[in-house]
């Protein structure tokens, strides 16, 4: 049976006072809560968070990582330093490091590679953008960046990887894909896995839906056969918000 997985992606977003506030609200609202719940947070706050979740169900995430162990790489964080912080997933291949970064498929792979060869949990982005879409090459798009890690690691390798369809148009701009269209794509994404190994590793592959989920629409969302749970971003930031959503299967 797949996972139901929430993680929240805070982004470039927190500071000291609002960490400890915010993680306590998180951890207030998770009774009786059966998914699996993790916070992608900035480097600098993943101390304060491992301190804070010591003890509880909520699991600590990072946001980005390095393909290299170590060396002379500025500014970057590779998979052991994550680990140090009691960290197991991080989150490649998200749009904005593809768009605003210059992050290409075989990056992200590489990227993927490097989490798994450490022994983190990668939760891999695709997604299509507005202009992709609106030319009919949703699925092409996301098959692309599908088969980019599927080429490098080979398909066994989605037995540890969690997939998040993230439609590039609706992630902070209040649009959302409709229940159906969410629908559609991860039974696509799910169809790619199918094809190559079979039924088994398919249906054990969990999908999560990344694009301006809240309270309001989550239930509707997770509702659907082949979502498994949320990339939440803005609403993970409000401990009201986020509790809503992971309280909504």
């Amino acid at each position: 049976m797949r996972k139901t997985i929430i993680a929240g992606n805070w982004k470039m977003n927190a500071n000291k006072g609002s960490v400890k506030s915010l993680i306590g609200g998180i951890l207030s609202g998770m009774d009786g809560v059966n998914s699996e719940v993790l916070v992608c947070v900035p480097f600098p706050y993943m101390s304060q968070v491992e301190s804070l979740i010591e003890g509880s169900n909520l699991k600590l995430g990072a946001q980005n990582i390095n393909i290299h162990s170590s060396g002379a790489f500025t500014g970057e964080v590779s998979a052991d330093m994550i680990k140090d912080f009691g960290a197991k997933h991080v989150i490649v291949g998200h749009s904005e490091r593809r768009s605003l970064y210059g992050e290409t498929s075989s990056v992200v792979a590489e990227k993927t590679k490097a989490a798994l060869d450490s022994g983190l949990t990668p939760l891999l982005c695709v997604g299509e953008s507005l202009e992709h879409r609106e030319a009919g090459k949703t699925e092409a798009v996301v098959e692309e960046q599908m088969n980019a890690v599927i080429e490098l690691l080979g398909i066994d390798s989605f037995h540890n990887i969690i997939v998040a369809y993230e439609p590039v148009w609706a992630i902070g701009t209040g649009e959302t894909a409709s229940p159906e269209q969410a629908q559609e794509m991860h039974a696509f994404i799910r169809g790619l896995v199918e094809a190559t190994y079979g039924k088994t590793l398919a249906n054990n592959v969990s999908i999560l839906y990344g694009g301006s989920v809240k309270p309001a629409n989550a239930q509707e969302i997770f509702s659907k056969e082949d979502v498994d749970g949320g990339l939440i971003g803005g609403a993970s930031l409000n401990a009201t918000d986020f509790t809503g959503i992971i309280t909504a299967f």
